[in-house]
């Protein structure tokens, strides 16, 4: 078992309550994170904060002292155009170089379920093609590693589908999601550092039930205890034409098409066997917002 986790990515939605369960379970966790002040106010005093930046390899090299692992959470902000820096490719191969003369034991990575979308009907998008890049550069890179393949995130439904006394849906939503909670799966990653040695291993990550966007969102709205929330919905159409204008509403019209249209099967047994099974239905998520 480790228990020296680097982590990179820690303050955004998904990273906060990933490092609050590898707090709880006992490891070292340090976070590279860009402002002290801001990591200070949202993680757990628990947790050492180092400066340093993906590209900046002498702060790369820092933050690596003494680690045994590298958990990483990155992504593709909403306004980052296609030719700027990308943490989950430029940012990563920075940190595969510093690597080889400051090795890890693991790298784990936080990728998505539905990144698999891309080729069919004709989809094609260069936020999943960094995404796969990204799969391939780790599995190439000779450490041993966990890959992460999540389901979408019940914090999604608060931080981005909540907006203000709105909940915001758009086109038609034909297939079912395993809305997971970011507790649960803080909890697998937690198991899947105490329990793997050297092997690669590949992960799907899913809820304990599936639903479409409407359905959650309209679940959300029933259980949803502070104010009461109006559903509103916009032809996927109109934010496809907006995306002309707009790098923001083009990066929400391509995933809302690929959530909307990706068909989604169950595939986390062995991840439930292995990691733990989840515990955290949606009704019970929301009634706790």
């Amino acid at each position: 078992m480790v228990s020296k986790i680097l982590f990179i990515g820690a303050t955004g939605m998904l990273g906060k309550p990933v490092i609050k369960q590898l707090v709880q379970a006992g490891f070292q966790v340090t976070a590279m994170v860009r402002s002290l002040e801001e990591a200070k106010n949202v993680l757990p005093k628990e947790v050492q904060l180092v400066q340093g930046d993906l590209q900046d390899k002498q702060s790369i090299a820092q933050a690596l002292d003494n680690q045994e692992v590298v958990y990483l959470n990155l992504s593709i902000k909403q306004t980052e155009k296609r030719n700027a820096f990308h943490t989950e490719t430029d940012g990563l191969r920075n940190l595969l170089e510093v690597l080889k003369t400051k090795p890890v034991q693991r790298l784990a990575y936080l990728s998505s379920v539905v990144q698999r979308y891309q080729g069919t009907n004709g989809f094609h998008w260069w936020v999943f093609e960094v995404k796969q890049q990204a799969i391939q550069l780790i599995k190439q890179a000779g450490i041993s590693y966990t890959i992460f393949y999540p389901s979408n995130f019940m914090e999604s439904l608060s931080s981005l589908y909540k907006q203000g006394n709105r909940l915001l849906l758009a086109g038609k939503a034909k297939e079912k999601m395993y809305f997971i909670a970011g507790e649960d799966y803080g909890r697998q990653v937690a198991e899947s550092f105490r329990i793997l040695p050297t092997e690669n291993k590949e992960y799907d990550i899913q809820g304990l039930e599936a639903f479409t966007a409407d359905e959650a969102v309209t679940l959300f709205q029933q259980h949803y205890k502070h104010t009461k929330l109006t559903i509103s919905r916009a032809p996927l159409g109109i934010i496809k034409f907006a995306g002309n204008f707009s790098t923001k509403m083009n990066y929400a019209a391509h995933i809302i098409e690929a959530l909307n249209n990706y068909h989604e099967p169950f595939t986390s047994q062995t991840t439930w066997n292995e990691l733990g099974k989840p515990k955290i239905t949606l009704t019970q998520f929301v009634g706790n917002q």
